[in-house]
């Protein structure tokens, strides 16, 4: 008989979420995924300055922060058709890069490495194996005996002191955990150094973005970046070496710690990669624009269906009409009035809260699909795409990763196995390593651009104006949780309409309207779960998705009065 467990909240992610399964002989046969908050932020938009929708749409989150804002200036750039300054594209896109590679360092490290790592085992390594292991992988500078001698002793302390902090309610020792002690207490130090590294990825945000979270410097039709190499007040050559400093060292920690360490960690729990692959369509949308008009990226995208390569449709342009016209989203199971299934442009937010109800709606998370399919979205689906459409970054990363992995297992492990709980990490990792190199890259291309004496970030000399009646527009951003699009209609210079369709909505999704499961839900059938009162492994294949349900949902009450209680247990 079918044991149901629920999980609510889940810890370590963004925002509100609770996973129900159903766990029979060990294993998962149902699943439901459920968004807790809704989000209000669509209708705080209505009626206002479309130029200032990413100063509030950016509120969303307190960590995808910059994403939001540049998608929502991509959206009012499209309704109006704009052309960006060159420099205005590089510096958003270094803004992108770094962000990203913070995001990513924070997710596997601080967010998900304690799914597979046992904290309190690391206390039983031997330092000088843990360095030859950790040199076997390697040549970072900190994987030497005495680093690690030295994170065993403050480890031990802080277990002695019986104040774990982060590593609070762990499940160590559970009968999942596999690494041997010598590879958890590199881990641990590592973990450690990684504090450092996602810091100094956010320093370069900061940089071009005036501050982070929350970036200043976006704007409709460009940045508000004064460029000027001589003066102290605006971004100078200090300030431009600066951040090149800062990415390399991003760089050299991502390419010799990140990666070798993902790339350990899947071949040390290989059975895991048969496991997770859920939802085998793939979204990814181009970015990094290299050109003007937003038509040459750096990354790219498109769909693939049934995990069949063959099958990989690009979208090529900022004003594709294949991303364009084949997204909808479905509220048939979400807690807003009606079932209706509808393309964003007309689409409508009124929220009708019922009871969770495993058969009628459950989430306040609506379901988007495209062209009638539900979608995974993240770097796993970017990396497929790339990968599908021979794009040379990525099959380098691709194939090197896949290569170490394969040395490792002592067998040959193919790209399909990318479709797995451990795979999306590993995709996540090697995304970080291409944007290490193109974060560096749009640099350079902006030193150069200066050089040449351009300095323009914004060329309309008067305000963008709206024209009377109506106008629509739509802006997509691949995020470091995957595809991000804004939808807004204008009507007379303001919004009437505004939706955001964001990657972890996507992935959160309920079943839609064809009763089919979204990719959370879908990822955890078949999954081991050993323990029913322990579910680990529930743990592990949600949070390799990098749920960020802040995003995907959000409340707002404006009498203060209070939404929802959560208890945790």
């Amino acid at each position: 008989m079918a044991t149901k467990i629920t999980v609510d909240p889940i810890t370590r992610i963004e925002g509100h979420l609770r996973i129900d399964v159903e766990v029979d002989s060990g294993r998962v046969t149902n699943a439901w995924a459920s968004a807790q908050m809704w989000r209000g932020i669509e209708i705080i938009l209505k009626g206002r300055d479309p130029r200032d929708a990413w100063a509030f749409c950016q509120r969303i989150c307190g960590v995808c922060t910059t994403v939001h804002a540049i998608t929502s200036v991509r959206a009012v750039e499209n309704a109006l058709g704009m052309e960006i300054p060159l420099n205005a594209q590089y510096i958003r896109n270094i803004i992108l890069a770094a962000h990203g590679l913070h995001d990513h360092i924070v997710h596997f490290y601080h967010l998900s490495a304690l799914d597979w790592v046992d904290v309190v085992s690391a206390l039983k390594a031997d330092p000088h194996k843990t360095a030859s292991l950790a040199q076997s992988l390697s040549p970072w500078p900190g994987n030497g005996a005495s680093r690690f001698k030295a994170v065993k002793e403050k480890l031990s302390a802080f277990v002695q002191s019986g104040q774990l902090g982060p590593f609070a309610n762990g499940y160590w020792g559970h009968p999942a955990m596999k690494l041997p002690p010598e590879a958890n207490l590199m881990a641990v130090s590592h973990y450690l150094e990684a504090l450092e590294y996602q810091f100094k990825a956010n320093q370069v945000v900061a940089i071009f973005g005036g501050k982070t979270p929350h970036i200043q410097t976006v704007i409709v039709g460009g940045v508000a970046l004064a460029i000027n190499t001589n003066n102290l007040a605006t971004l100078n050559m200090e300030r431009l070496y600066w951040a090149k400093q800062l990415l390399g060292e991003v760089r050299d920690f991502v390419h010799q710690v990140y990666l070798p360490d993902v790339i350990a960690v899947a071949a040390l729990y290989k059975d895991w990669l048969a496991y997770g692959a859920g939802v085998t369509n793939y979204l990814a949308v181009p970015d990094m624009p290299l050109d003007t008009k937003g038509e040459v990226f750096d990354l790219p995208g498109g769909t693939i269906f049934g995990g069949d390569f063959k099958n990989f449709t690009p979208i090529t342009s900022f004003n594709d009409p294949y991303f364009r016209d084949n997204v909808a989203e479905s509220i048939v199971h979400s807690w807003y009035e009606g079932d209706w299934t509808r393309h964003p442009w007309k689409e409508e937010t009124k929220p009708h809260y019922t009871a969770f109800k495993e058969e009628g709606k459950y989430s306040w998370a609506k379901a988007p699909r495209f062209k009638g399919e539900p979608m995974q979205v993240g770097p796993l689906a970017q990396v497929l795409a790339g990968y599908a459409q021979g794009h040379e970054l990525t099959k380098k990363w691709v194939d090197y990763a896949l290569g170490r992995l394969s040395s490792l297992v002592g067998h040959p492990v193919p790209v399909t196995a990318l479709q797995s709980t451990p795979g999306r990490h590993l995709a996540r990792a090697i995304r970080a390593a291409m944007l290490a190199e193109l974060g560096l890259k749009h640099l350079d291309l902006l030193i150069e651009n200066i050089g040449r004496g351009d300095t323009e970030i914004f060329p309309y000399r008067t305000p963008p104006t709206f024209p009377h009646g109506e106008i629509r527009g739509f802006g997509f951003h691949e995020a470091p949780r995957g595809t991000l699009s804004h939808w807004v209609v204008i009507k007379d210079g303001v919004i009437e309409n505004y939706q955001c369709v964001v990657p972890s909505t996507w992935n959160v999704s309920p079943r839609c309207q064809a009763g089919k499961r979204g990719p959370y839900e879908a990822a955890l059938i078949g999954n081991p779960v050993a323990e029913p009162q322990k579910p680990l492994e529930v743990l592990r294949t949600i949070h390799s998705f990098d749920p960020c349900i802040a995003c995907a949902v959000h409340v707002l009450n404006p009498q203060r009065e209070e939404v929802v209680r959560v208890k945790v247990l």
